[in-house]
C-alpha cells in the first residue's frame, strides 16, 4: 500500500512562505504524477498543482500561480510545494496525492486519477 506523507505545514503571517514536502516510503516518488491539493472548512477539495512523471511538466491552478511553486528531488525521493506569497486564503489542509495516470493539462486536477492520498498537513495563514 502506497502512502504519502506530507510535511511542512505550519501557521504563518500573509506574505509569508512554507515549503511542503511529500514522501512516501517504499516507492520511487519521480515515476509517479504527484499532486496537491487543499481542502479549507466547508469548501471542496480544490486541485492546487501537479508534476508529471517524465518530464516533470507542473501545473498550477490560477489561484497559486507565480506564487507557488511544485518540484522533485529524485536523490530524496521527494516532492516539494514551495508557497511564497501566501494569503489568509490559502488556508486549509494540503494532501499530496501520487497517480500512474498521464496526466495533461486538461486532467491533472482531477482528484479521480489519484490513487493513493496522505493524511494531509494544515496551513494557517493568519496575522
Amino acid at each position: 500500500q502506497v502512502q504519502p506523507v506530507e510535511s511542512g505545514g505550519g501557521l504563518v503571517q500573509p506574505g509569508g512562505s512554507l515549503r511542503l514536502s511529500c514522501a512516501a516510503a517504499g516507492i520511487t516518488l519521480e515515476y509517479y504524477v504527484i499532486g496537491w491539493f487543499r481542502q479549507a472548512p466547508g469548501k471542496e477539495r480544490e486541485a492546487v498543482s501537479s508534476i508529471s512523471a517524465v518530464d516533470s511538466r507542473t501545473y498550477y491552478s490560477d489561484s497559486v500561480k507565480g506564487r507557488f511553486t511544485i518540484s522533485r528531488d529524485n536523490a530524496k525521493n521527494a516532492v516539494y510545494l514551495q508557497m511564497n506569497g501566501l494569503k489568509p486564503e490559502d488556508t486549509a489542509v494540503y494532501y499530496c496525492a501520487t497517480s500512474t495516470a498521464s496526466i495533461g493539462g486538461s486532467s491533472w486536477s482531477r482528484g479521480i486519477l489519484y490513487d493513493y492520498w496522505g493524511q494531509g498537513t494544515q496551513v494557517t495563514v493568519s496575522s
